[in-house]
């Protein structure tokens, strides 16, 4: 890895100035590579998917100077080389706050390519006012919460041998609201749902909670995290088909939701967690 493009190098954790006209050059790619292969994962992928970015702090000035304000919703596909350091983006979009654009579609297509650059392929944008009253629906998977199970756990940094699976082939959804990590450079937490969607020998369900349970003292990105089980789950359960996602609450004004697949699927949406 360049180390002007490792994590310590980025705003993270840093007292930056604010700047509030567009400056692209606030965003600061980190390569996914070295996280991947600490995970044994090479150029060739085990998995499709995205990363699918809320942004809910974001806001321009009309031709005439007045301020439009937007959400947003940012998809990076999961083979990017890059992902986007979020205090980056945080950055970034800060920088349009007293810069003109004449139209919603002129802002889409300045962050679309703005990102896809700094991902290294190609990111879709979606942005809508606040006057077309957009809304996120909050909701619940449809499966099994794993949460109420009542065990003892004692290990906070993961754990691939806590997996197990065997048994008939079953398809089920569990999920818990557990998952807790945090931030590779700043430590600080993060916390979010994580869903395991799978068909294949059944899965230990008080193994996969302490499996989850053990990401607690863990540093790494969210993306990175998902990966991770992603590849846990496929080496220690065989599963036949095999979805991973998280939900993770906003920080600075954004959610980040990595999702995964073996094979290429519909997704799960953009259903909120409660907590987003």
């Amino acid at each position: 890895m360049n180390p002007s493009n490792a994590p310590e190098a980025s705003p993270l954790g840093k007292a930056v100035a604010y700047c509030d006209r567009y400056a692209p050059e606030l965003l600061f790619p980190i390569p996914r590579s070295g996280k991947r292969a600490e995970i044994g994962i090479g150029a060739d992928l085990p998995f499709t998917g995205h990363d699918l970015w809320n942004a809910y702090e974001l806001s321009w000035l009309n031709p005439r100077g007045k301020p439009v304000v937007a959400i947003g919703t940012l998809t990076v596909p999961a083979a990017s080389p890059n992902l986007i350091e979020s205090k980056s983006l945080k950055l970034y979009f800060n920088s349009f706050n007293q810069t003109r654009f004449a139209t919603l579609a002129e802002v889409e297509a300045t962050i679309a390519r703005d990102l896809s650059a700094a991902a290294g392929a190609s990111v879709t944008v979606a942005l809508q006012t606040l006057d077309q009253r957009p809304a996120r629906p909050l909701g619940y998977p449809e499966g099994v919460l794993l949460d109420t199970l009542d065990i003892d756990i004692d290990t906070y940094e993961p754990a691939p041998l806590l997996l197990t699976a065997g048994g008939p082939v079953v398809e089920e959804t569990l999920y818990s609201h557990l998952l807790k990590s945090n931030c590779l450079v700043t430590g600080q937490p993060d916390w979010g749902m994580v869903v395991i969607r799978y068909s294949g020998p059944a899965i230990d369900r008080a193994g996969l909670l302490r499996y989850i349970c053990s990401f607690r003292t863990h540093n790494e990105f969210h993306e990175q995290c998902v990966e991770r089980i992603f590849v846990d789950v496929t080496r220690q359960c065989h599963p036949q088909r095999l979805e991973v996602w998280a939900r993770y609450t906003r920080r600075g004004g954004l959610d980040i939701n990595p999702w995964r697949a073996s094979e290429a699927l519909p997704g799960p949406g953009n259903l909120g967690e409660i907590r987003q």
